[in-house]
């Protein structure tokens, strides 16, 4: 029989746990009890014809320890007579749906988390209004937060490290770990002009919100050793910073970017050139340094989606580089070789080539085999040593 139970009345409650109503409600808000539940009982058919089974179900309804209340109503039956039956059922009292569902610690723990917020950040209870379970599981650590926004309402733009927070129990590990929570409270709390709007995202964090940002960095080797800039005899590869990078303007006409690390180690030598090891997606530390602009600029990534996707976005900084590498004479010649490409990209890329266009939907369509995938590292050093000698 499809009557309700006493363990779906306790999921009904539960789904208001679930849904964050019950803990919103402690900050202010509508409140969740006196609450009806919904009821379906049986029809006078069924009292009739299962009479039996009404029994076992109202025994059920009604044993011990129970929270809810019974509204009864009084049925008359023609062959039964007058017997009486649930109308309506009802938890009176928050207390009571706490313990039914488990969950009274919990709502202690949000009521002194709202408590501390109202008297150290009232601005931040429409955000436990709104996101009450996210907030219950930052229970423990919810002193420390509260104590970084205090601490960063005092020092507008403060322009240190996140390592250099003076605070007792906060470390820079405890606030980079704590990042997405942190940066919708700081801007609830921040006034709008100490946010740049401009940053995003985990890696915009520290600029967003007026810290100082740990420097970019660019690894790079010169491929023409008379354009070499430490008088060591041994290879030049050097780590700079973006900044630094940006004003070198080196004088070569020619870069390649390439993701292996290996390959860029063994990079032959090229006249007037440079190779820069790459970072897979994202090109932050590139972007700005204007040089760059007016120089050949080569890819060589792995020939799978994410490769294309890569370069796709590479060309949104510079728009005319050039794929190495990263065609279907190439991926053919190499197909003992061949690997999966785990997640393959799908998405539409429009700063591709006609040739790199077809081939990409070749790949991402499968059309060549399932998930295929070329990793850069594989293909032979002298297919590299012969492309280089076409430039």
């Amino acid at each position: 029989m499809n009557w309700t139970t006493p363990a779906e009345l306790k999921a009904q409650v539960q789904k208001l746990w679930d849904r964050g109503l019950i803990l919103s409600s402690l900050i202010g808000g509508e409140s969740v009890f006196p609450r009806r539940l919904t009821l379906k009982g049986p029809d006078s058919r069924e009292l009739s014809n299962s009479f039996a089974e009404v029994r076992d179900w109202l025994a059920r309804l009604t044993s011990a320890a129970k929270p809810y209340r019974i509204v009864w109503r009084t049925v008359n039956h023609r062959i039964l007579g007058a017997n009486e039956l649930p109308a309506e059922i009802w938890i009176d009292a928050l207390d009571e749906a706490l313990v039914w569902i488990g969950k009274r610690q919990e709502a202690r723990q949000f009521a002194a988390m709202v408590t501390l917020t109202r008297d150290w950040q009232p601005a931040l209870l429409p955000w436990l209004a709104k996101r009450p379970l996210r907030a219950l599981e930052l229970a423990e650590e919810w002193p420390r937060i509260l104590s970084i926004l205090a601490w960063r309402l005092k020092h507008p733009r403060p322009g240190i490290y996140l390592r250099q927070i003076d605070l007792p129990d906060v470390h820079s590990k405890f606030i980079e770990g704590h990042r997405g929570v942190l940066g919708e409270l700081f801007d609830l709390v921040l006034p709008p002009e100490e946010i740049d709007a401009t940053a995003t995202g985990a890696i915009g964090f520290c600029r967003r919100y007026g810290f100082q940002d740990k420097p970019l960095r660019v690894r790079f080797r010169i491929l023409d050793p008379s354009l070499a800039l430490l008088s060591t005899k041994s290879d030049q590869d050097i780590t700079v910073t973006q900044e630094t990078f940006a004003q070198l303007e080196l004088p070569v006409t020619k870069l390649f970017i390439t993701e292996n690390e290996i390959n860029f180690l063994a990079f032959p030598e090229v006249p007037e050139a440079m190779v820069i090891f790459g970072a897979g997606y994202g090109f932050e530390n590139l972007a700005s340094v204007e040089w760059m602009r007016n120089r050949v600029i080569h890819y060589w990534g792995d020939i799978d989606t994410h490769g294309f996707a890569i370069l796709n976005q590479l060309r949104g900084f510079f728009p005319h580089v050039a794929s190495l590498l990263m065609d279907s004479k190439t991926l053919m010649e190499h197909q003992p070789l061949w690997g999966v490409e785990p997640s393959p990209e799908t998405g539409a890329l429009m700063r591709l080539t006609a040739d790199e266009s077809a081939l990409y939907d070749q790949l991402r369509k499968n059309e060549l085999g399932h998930q295929i995938r070329l990793e850069q590292e594989k293909i032979g050093f002298e297919w590299l040593v012969e492309a280089l000698g076409r430039f």
